[in-house]
């Protein structure tokens, strides 16, 4: 149990999710600081019975911390985080700045424990898209190895952020009537449209979003090997990340021990009955801390191969949750 824990960028989309998963899974801890920006401080929150007022983000604000859980951009996380580990305090950070530094451990809790628990400053929560299709991966790759992976995620608005989900709702109004719109997060309109470009290009012609899930994906299953082909798309849905999935293993998986693997491992709940259309989606997942499962089947061109449809919240296991999960890892562990 830490006696402080504080949480930077409490007011935000992520930040605010955090906060209810404090409260509602009752985490242990005997003081909660909550950090942000300028614009923020003075604010007050209620938190497990505390009236906290949010103070403003410096690099002196950190003494008397214990646990430091940050959701921020990636220059807040560049700026203050160092300063945080100076202080002693552990980090648990939900930007992409520290992601892939070799010094930093990159972590989902069902997968990789061990290397929060031996992790010496910055704990890193992997990108969203990632993490839902690593811990889908992770049960069938302990069966047998998985070699490649090809991959299209259909991202929603919400995880550009809260502008993000404001584009998509005034822009569908001003479609509907016929008026314009200027757009802030997306550089097409993604009202009645796909954006087949998530991030800057990086690689190949690859994106940054697709390129985080090529190295991420390595580094959290620690088997550098794995082969990652992804294309990710924005689509018009406000919450909740869907991915089409094509593993290739050593061995063949059948589809009947692939929902076996699934259903018995944590944070997966496999929704699988075509004949009903019982799949999941965005819809029926949105606000679960769960990674959900369905469509499973085997690849018709390759006996090795197996195929499946993912869903997730994106605020939740694939950012909030996934922070506090680690949290939580820590505090059981800790002195």
């Amino acid at each position: 149990m830490f006696d402080t824990v504080a949480v930077v960028g409490a007011t935000g989309a992520v930040g605010t999710i955090i906060l209810e998963l404090l409260e509602k899974r009752n985490f242990p801890a005997k003081k909660f600081r909550l950090l942000a920006s300028a614009r923020s401080a003075g604010k007050q929150i209620q938190l497990l019975g505390q009236t906290i007022t949010i103070e403003e983000l410096t690099h002196d604000c950190f003494q008397g911390i214990d646990l430091l859980i940050a959701s921020t951009p990636d220059e807040t996380a560049a700026e203050y985080l160092p300063s945080a580990v100076e202080a002693g305090v552990k980090v648990i950070d939900e930007s992409g700045y520290w992601r892939m530094d070799p010094d930093v451990a990159l972590v989902v809790p069902e997968i990789n424990p061990e290397a929060a628990l031996n992790a010496k400053g910055i704990i890193a929560s992997p990108n969203c898209s990632t993490t839902q299709m690593v811990l889908a991966m992770k049960p069938l790759y302990d069966a047998s190895k998985i070699t490649r992976v090809i991959v299209s995620t259909y991202q929603a608005t919400s995880g550009a952020g809260l502008q993000g989900n404001v584009d998509l709702t005034e822009g569908t109004k001003a479609a509907l009537n016929g008026t314009e719109y200027k757009y802030k997060a997306f550089v097409h309109p993604i009202a009645f449209n796909a954006i087949p470009q998530i991030g800057s290009h990086k690689y190949e012609g690859y994106t940054s979003e697709e390129m985080k899930m090529v190295y991420e994906t390595r580094k959290i299953l620690g088997d550098e090997s794995i082969l990652v082909c992804p294309t990710c798309v924005r689509i018009p849905v406000s919450n909740c990340h869907s991915e089409s999935i094509l593993v290739e293993t050593e061995r063949p998986i059948s589809v009947a021990e692939a929902k076996e693997l699934f259903a018995k491992t944590p944070g997966i709940t496999v929704v699988d009955d075509l004949s009903t259309s019982t799949y999941p989606m965005p819809s029926t997942c949105t606000g679960s801390d769960d990674v959900f499962i369905g469509r499973i089947r085997k690849d018709l061109s390759n006996p090795n191969g197996l195929a499946f449809w993912c869903v997730s919240d994106n605020l939740r296991k694939g950012a909030a949750t996934n922070a506090v999960q680690i949290a939580e890892l820590l505090s059981k562990h800790s002195d």
